[in-house]
């Protein structure tokens, strides 16, 4: 379609790759002069450090006569190279613009290529109608002057307006094998095929498969589908479709429930009205073969690019949380599982957990590996590593036999095993990290000469107790009553769960059984109910809302 000004979208997206181009050589030439300067700046100062090193040989006094040293004879300095230690600047944006221009080159390629096939198609579609023009020709007619009959390919020949071209598409999910650990890997085979169901088009893809199930990788594989059609101006098409759940969300008979599905089907839809006709019918597995071996086909190719590569030791990684391409030295293998993820997405991943009050595990969805303390050194730091194994020995120790040091400077954690009773003096132990005395009833340090009982009489309400329960009585906090922490409802109703099991209810602190209340309390409050923005959609499946946890363990 022409613009207004009489050029073509082709013309004028030639005409900015060209000034872009134009762009990149004036930034390459500056950048050579920069690294010009950079290397100038280097030379003087190799020089200036020789002179200073001659004139403190020269001033200092020795017993034999020795001549200086000739000075170094001067030598072009070296262009930053990968391989060095620290890379300039001039030649991080050499490989920027060399990666820039390379996506330009193979921008132009893709676009000669669907060129090419568009030509193709054309050319197609006009030889089968002039085929067809002839064949209801009368004999007798064509005897008299068939041989004058001709429709040149061209300006003003036949276009694919009126065909109504095929679409089969297909996405895949597998384990395969790689370097000897088995891992799910995705495919997209893509085949469109004019009205007498001639293959014109095919295209075989990865497909990240990570977070997707068989529906969402047969939703990506037709919008791929679409967006070649699209690419090739085709007006009329039919998809052929072997996935039934796909056809229901397509022709509108299932409503998505799922944000993510909603969006592709969203997407689906918005691709579907830049054709003049696009409709859809479910056809057998069978018919859909050519394109379950193009998926396989991608499928297969990743395979055999990671053993190439695994052969080669290539030092890069792509961690499958960022996207980012990262150095195999700084991705972390997960121990049981071998589940692989750059040092950065970890370190976020067990901070959070560890904020939560939870022992990390790993990222993977549905894995519960473990991760271990000493591994994860490589990417923690000294004080997080101190937190994960107090989290681990939280988690190792029930609730009920958990006991803490009293002396604010130590706040050692033990279980009730590890502390020792002195002999002789009742209800008195000794912490394992401090070695000083507490009782262990009261849990203060230990009040010498004086009982549990008098103690707690003349001490009904510690200062540290009192400004604790103010705090938490201005904020409708609630205690749990079966391990003592401290939890703020944030959002939902008031069925709590805390991080020990325990449930109950958080207006007026009745226990839950068997997912049911003993209380008469209504169940939540419309100011605290807010609706989840989850990729799913869905609200908790138990119906438990969320909180914040205080930075008190217990009173």
């Amino acid at each position: 379609m022409a613009t207004p000004t009489g050029r073509t979208a082709t013309s004028m997206r030639d005409d900015d790759d060209e000034g872009l181009i134009s762009l990149l050589s004036e930034q390459r030439q500056e950048l050579v002069a920069a690294q010009n300067v950079e290397s100038d700046m280097h030379y003087a100062f190799e020089l200036q450090l020789q002179e200073a090193l001659d004139a403190s040989l020269a001033l200092t006094p020795s017993t034999s006569f020795s001549p200086p040293p000739p000075p170094l004879p001067p030598q072009p300095q070296p262009q930053s190279s990968p391989s060095t230690d620290t890379i300039s600047f001039p030649a991080l944006q050499f490989s920027e613009l060399k990666k820039l221009e390379q996506e330009i080159d193979d921008r132009k390629q893709f676009e000669l290529e669907m060129r090419r096939v568009k030509e193709d198609l054309q050319r197609c579609v006009h030889d089968q109608r002039v085929a067809r023009e002839i064949l209801r020709i009368p004999e007798h007619e064509w005897r008299e002057w068939g041989d004058n009959f001709e429709q040149p390919f061209g300006e003003g020949s036949s276009t694919s307006d009126d065909n109504v071209f095929r679409l089969y598409s297909k996405g895949l999910l597998g384990e395969e094998t790689v370097i000897g650990e088995k891992t799910v890997l995705g495919g997209i085979g893509v085949a469109i095929c004019d009205p007498q169901n001639n293959l014109v088009f095919e295209l075989r893809k990865p497909l990240n498969s990570y977070g997707m199930n068989k529906t969402t990788a047969e939703f990506k594989a037709l919008i791929e589908g679409l967006d070649a059609a699209l690419a090739l101006e085709l007006k009329r098409i039919v998809i052929h479709c072997d996935c039934f759940p796909l056809f229901q969300f397509i022709i509108g008979r299932w409503p998505p429930k799922q944000r993510k599905i909603a969006m592709l089907v969203n997407q689906v839809s918005l691709l579907q009205k830049k054709f003049l006709d696009c409709n859809t019918t479910l056809v057998a597995r069978n018919v859909m073969t050519f394109t379950f071996k193009l998926a396989r086909e991608a499928i297969l190719s990743q395979v055999t690019m990671s053993t190439e590569s695994g052969r080669r030791k290539t030092p890069n990684e792509t961690c499958v949380i960022c996207l980012e391409d990262a150095d195999a030295e700084h991705i972390f293998s997960v121990d049981g599982c071998q589940h692989r993820y750059c040092f950065s997405c970890m370190k976020q991943h067990v901070e959070v957990k560890l904020l939560h009050g939870m022992v990390p595990k790993c990222p993977h969805v549905d894995c519960k590996a473990e991760l271990n303390v000493d591994s994860c050194g490589k990417f923690l730091t000294s004080k997080l590593i101190k937190v994960m194994r107090q989290r681990i020995k939280e988690a190792s120790i029930p609730v009920t036999e958990r006991v803490y040091c009293p002396y604010p400077r130590c706040s050692a954690l033990m279980s009730k095993k590890e502390i020792f009773a002195l002999e002789g003096i009742a209800g008195a132990g000794r912490c394992t990290e401090c070695s000083r005395l507490f009782c262990i009833n009261c849990k203060v340090p230990w009040h010498n000469n004086m009982t549990c009982d008098i103690y707690k009489r003349l001490n009904p309400n510690p200062p540290e107790d009192m400004k604790l329960k103010s705090l938490a009585t201005r904020n409708l906090w609630r205690q749990c009553v079966k391990c003592n922490h401290m939890i703020e409802l944030a959002e939902g109703c008031y069925h709590m769960t805390c991080r020990c099991g325990y449930e109950f209810c958080y207006t007026c602190g009745a226990e839950w059984k068997n997912k049911k209340s003993t209380c008469s309390c209504p169940l939540w409050d419309e100011d605290h109910i807010l609706y989840d923005d989850d990729d799913d959609g869905d609200s908790d499946e138990d119906g438990d809302d969320e909180y914040y946890e205080s930075d008190s363990d217990d009173y």
